[in-house]
């Protein structure tokens, strides 16, 4: 990893202070990560990825993924988790540097319901599961009583006044794709691998002249997160870690038997970097019509809605966590529906964040001591600029996001390091994300100064504690997840028994 000195970050950042009024800051990955949004968690974003592909003959590819719905019970039936039909999903790609959307991908979801019935009594009466026999094995199979089908916009520019054309199948021109049931258990769906994979589509993106690959649908929640103890003040176990290499496994993924739904695409990556402007940018939102009129008719069921309006976002990921645990309760639902562009207003908790402070407090008698470097440039490098040397762009608006260099080369499965560029693998997170990057750790590492160890933004008598292996105790690697597309792994059954 390239370093650099103090003043170099902070020429950087003294120059776009004077163009934007104030710093930029940070980032969101999130299960319920502000108030709004634990109202409406069909539009609730959980993680979003950006990586190089790393399935072998895939190299020349970038993969997308932007999670929806956190905390789905494999057994939350009898509705599921069908993604909002009221709701635009969106993946923006910024790949000029100035925190805007260059290329936007929108998604839309339709839910028909075929009202299948059973002839009860001389009477046809409408059943009350999703399913109305198995198994099923095939795209849009007769027993399926609710169909999700979805489409795809590509938006070239702005998100909404920008050129719009329709993402199409390659096998056949179609622009509607259907999205596999959830993984109801093994009764209904004997074989959910072969199933899903059959929803995996070679897709043509307009101005894309290669094909693409997407897939939509259930997974198994991708990451892994001692959450409980994480929101009990803290409550790990960091004075041992040093001494301790297992603590990194001490504790329990409370996602382990979660799913999520997954919003992938796999693109060339020459349809997503500019010319000669290899890093790119990317985060996910969800927007929502301005107004909601409930109950619209007369004898309408109750929760019928009539929706209209402009387009409010309403949710906003790019960075893993940062909604979470560094941006002020206050100003959550303001992160949520703000755009890259306008990150000034969130610049304190960046510059000087509230996460250091709270473990130095939490942990002063084990002597843990937070950073001393204010502003933190080596955070503003990590979270808003890129890191100079391995994802910042040759200009760059300061803004929050994930930022990719296309130009590093994706590192095979078994060779990548969890910790990423910390852990001397510069294919790896904060340089996009993968996976398997462990960014629980390792933004652990970076809010204590594990930066500043190695000269980035900050110098190593700015980290009293950087030697420290901070970690919550769930441990991730890439063990977790399959070696190619859509790389993360086949969500929980609802009902494991075996027919």
């Amino acid at each position: 990893m390239s370093t650099f000195k103090m003043a170099t970050i902070t020429t950087l950042v003294a120059a776009n202070l004077l163009a934007l009024g104030v710093a930029a800051p940070a980032s969101a990955s999130s299960h319920r990560e502000a108030p709004f949004i634990t109202r409406v968690p069909k539009v609730d974003a959980t993680d979003f990825y950006l990586f190089r592909s790393y399935q072998p003959e895939r190299s020349a590819y970038t993969t997308l993924v932007a999670n929806y719905i956190p905390l789905q019970d494999a057994y939350g039936g009898p509705n599921f988790f069908s993604m909002d039909p009221d709701a635009l999903y969106e993946i923006h790609i910024d790949n000029t540097g100035d925190g805007k959307e260059d290329l936007t991908f929108q998604f839309r979801f339709t839910n028909t319901n075929r009202d299948a019935k059973f002839s009860v009594g001389g009477k046809q009466v409408s059943i009350p599961l999703i399913i109305n026999g198995g198994p099923i094995d095939t795209a849009n199979p007769a027993g399926l009583n609710v169909r999700e089908t979805y489409t795809v916009t590509s938006v070239r520019g702005d998100r909404r006044a920008g050129t719009r054309e329709r993402v199409t199948n390659a096998d056949g021109g179609a622009t509607a794709f259907d999205k596999p049931v959830d993984n109801i258990g093994n009764k209904s769906i004997p074989n959910y691998s072969t199933y899903a994979g059959r929803h995996v589509y070679n897709i043509n993106i307009p101005a894309c002249t290669q094909p693409a690959r997407m897939f939509v649908g259930q997974r198994k929640d991708s990451f892994a997160v001692n959450l409980g103890e994480t929101f009990d003040l803290v409550n790990y176990r960091f004075p041992a870690v040093e001494f301790n290499p297992n603590a990194e496994r001490s504790a329990r993924d409370d996602l382990a038997d979660k799913n999520v739904t997954s919003l992938e695409l796999e693109v060339p990556t020459t349809c997503l970097a500019s010319s000669g402007k290899p890093v790119i940018g990317g985060w996910t939102t969800a927007s929502l019509r301005q107004g909601r009129l409930l109950n619209p008719q007369p004898g309408a069921s109750v929760g019928a809605s009539l929706e209209g309006g402009p387009w409010v976002q309403v949710a906003r990921l790019g960075m893993p966590m940062v909604n979470e645990v560094i941006i002020g309760l206050k100003h959550k639902d303001r992160f949520n529906h703000s755009k890259p562009a306008a990150d000034a207003q969130f610049a304190d908790y960046v510059t000087n964040p509230t996460l250091p402070a709270l473990i130095e407090t939490l942990f002063t008698a084990a002597g843990v001591r937070a950073p001393r470097n204010f502003p933190s440039n080596d955070l503003v490098a990590t979270f808003l600029t890129g890191i100079p040397g391995v994802n910042q762009p040759r200009t760059v608006t300061p803004a929050e996001m994930l930022r990719l260099n296309t130009s590093v080369a994706a590192v095979v499965a078994s060779a990548q390091n969890r910790l990423g560029v910390i852990g001397g693998d510069n294919a790896g997170f904060p340089n996009g994300r993968r996976p398997g990057d462990d960014v629980v750790d390792i933004e652990l590492r970076v809010a204590m100064g594990k930066l500043c160890t190695l000269n980035i933004g900050c110098a190593p008598a700015d980290a009293p504690s950087g030697t420290v292996q901070f970690t919550d105790g769930a441990f991730l690697d890439v063990s977790a997840f399959d070696d190619s597309f859509p790389y993360l792994k086949t969500p929980s059954p609802g009902s494991p028994r075996q027919p």
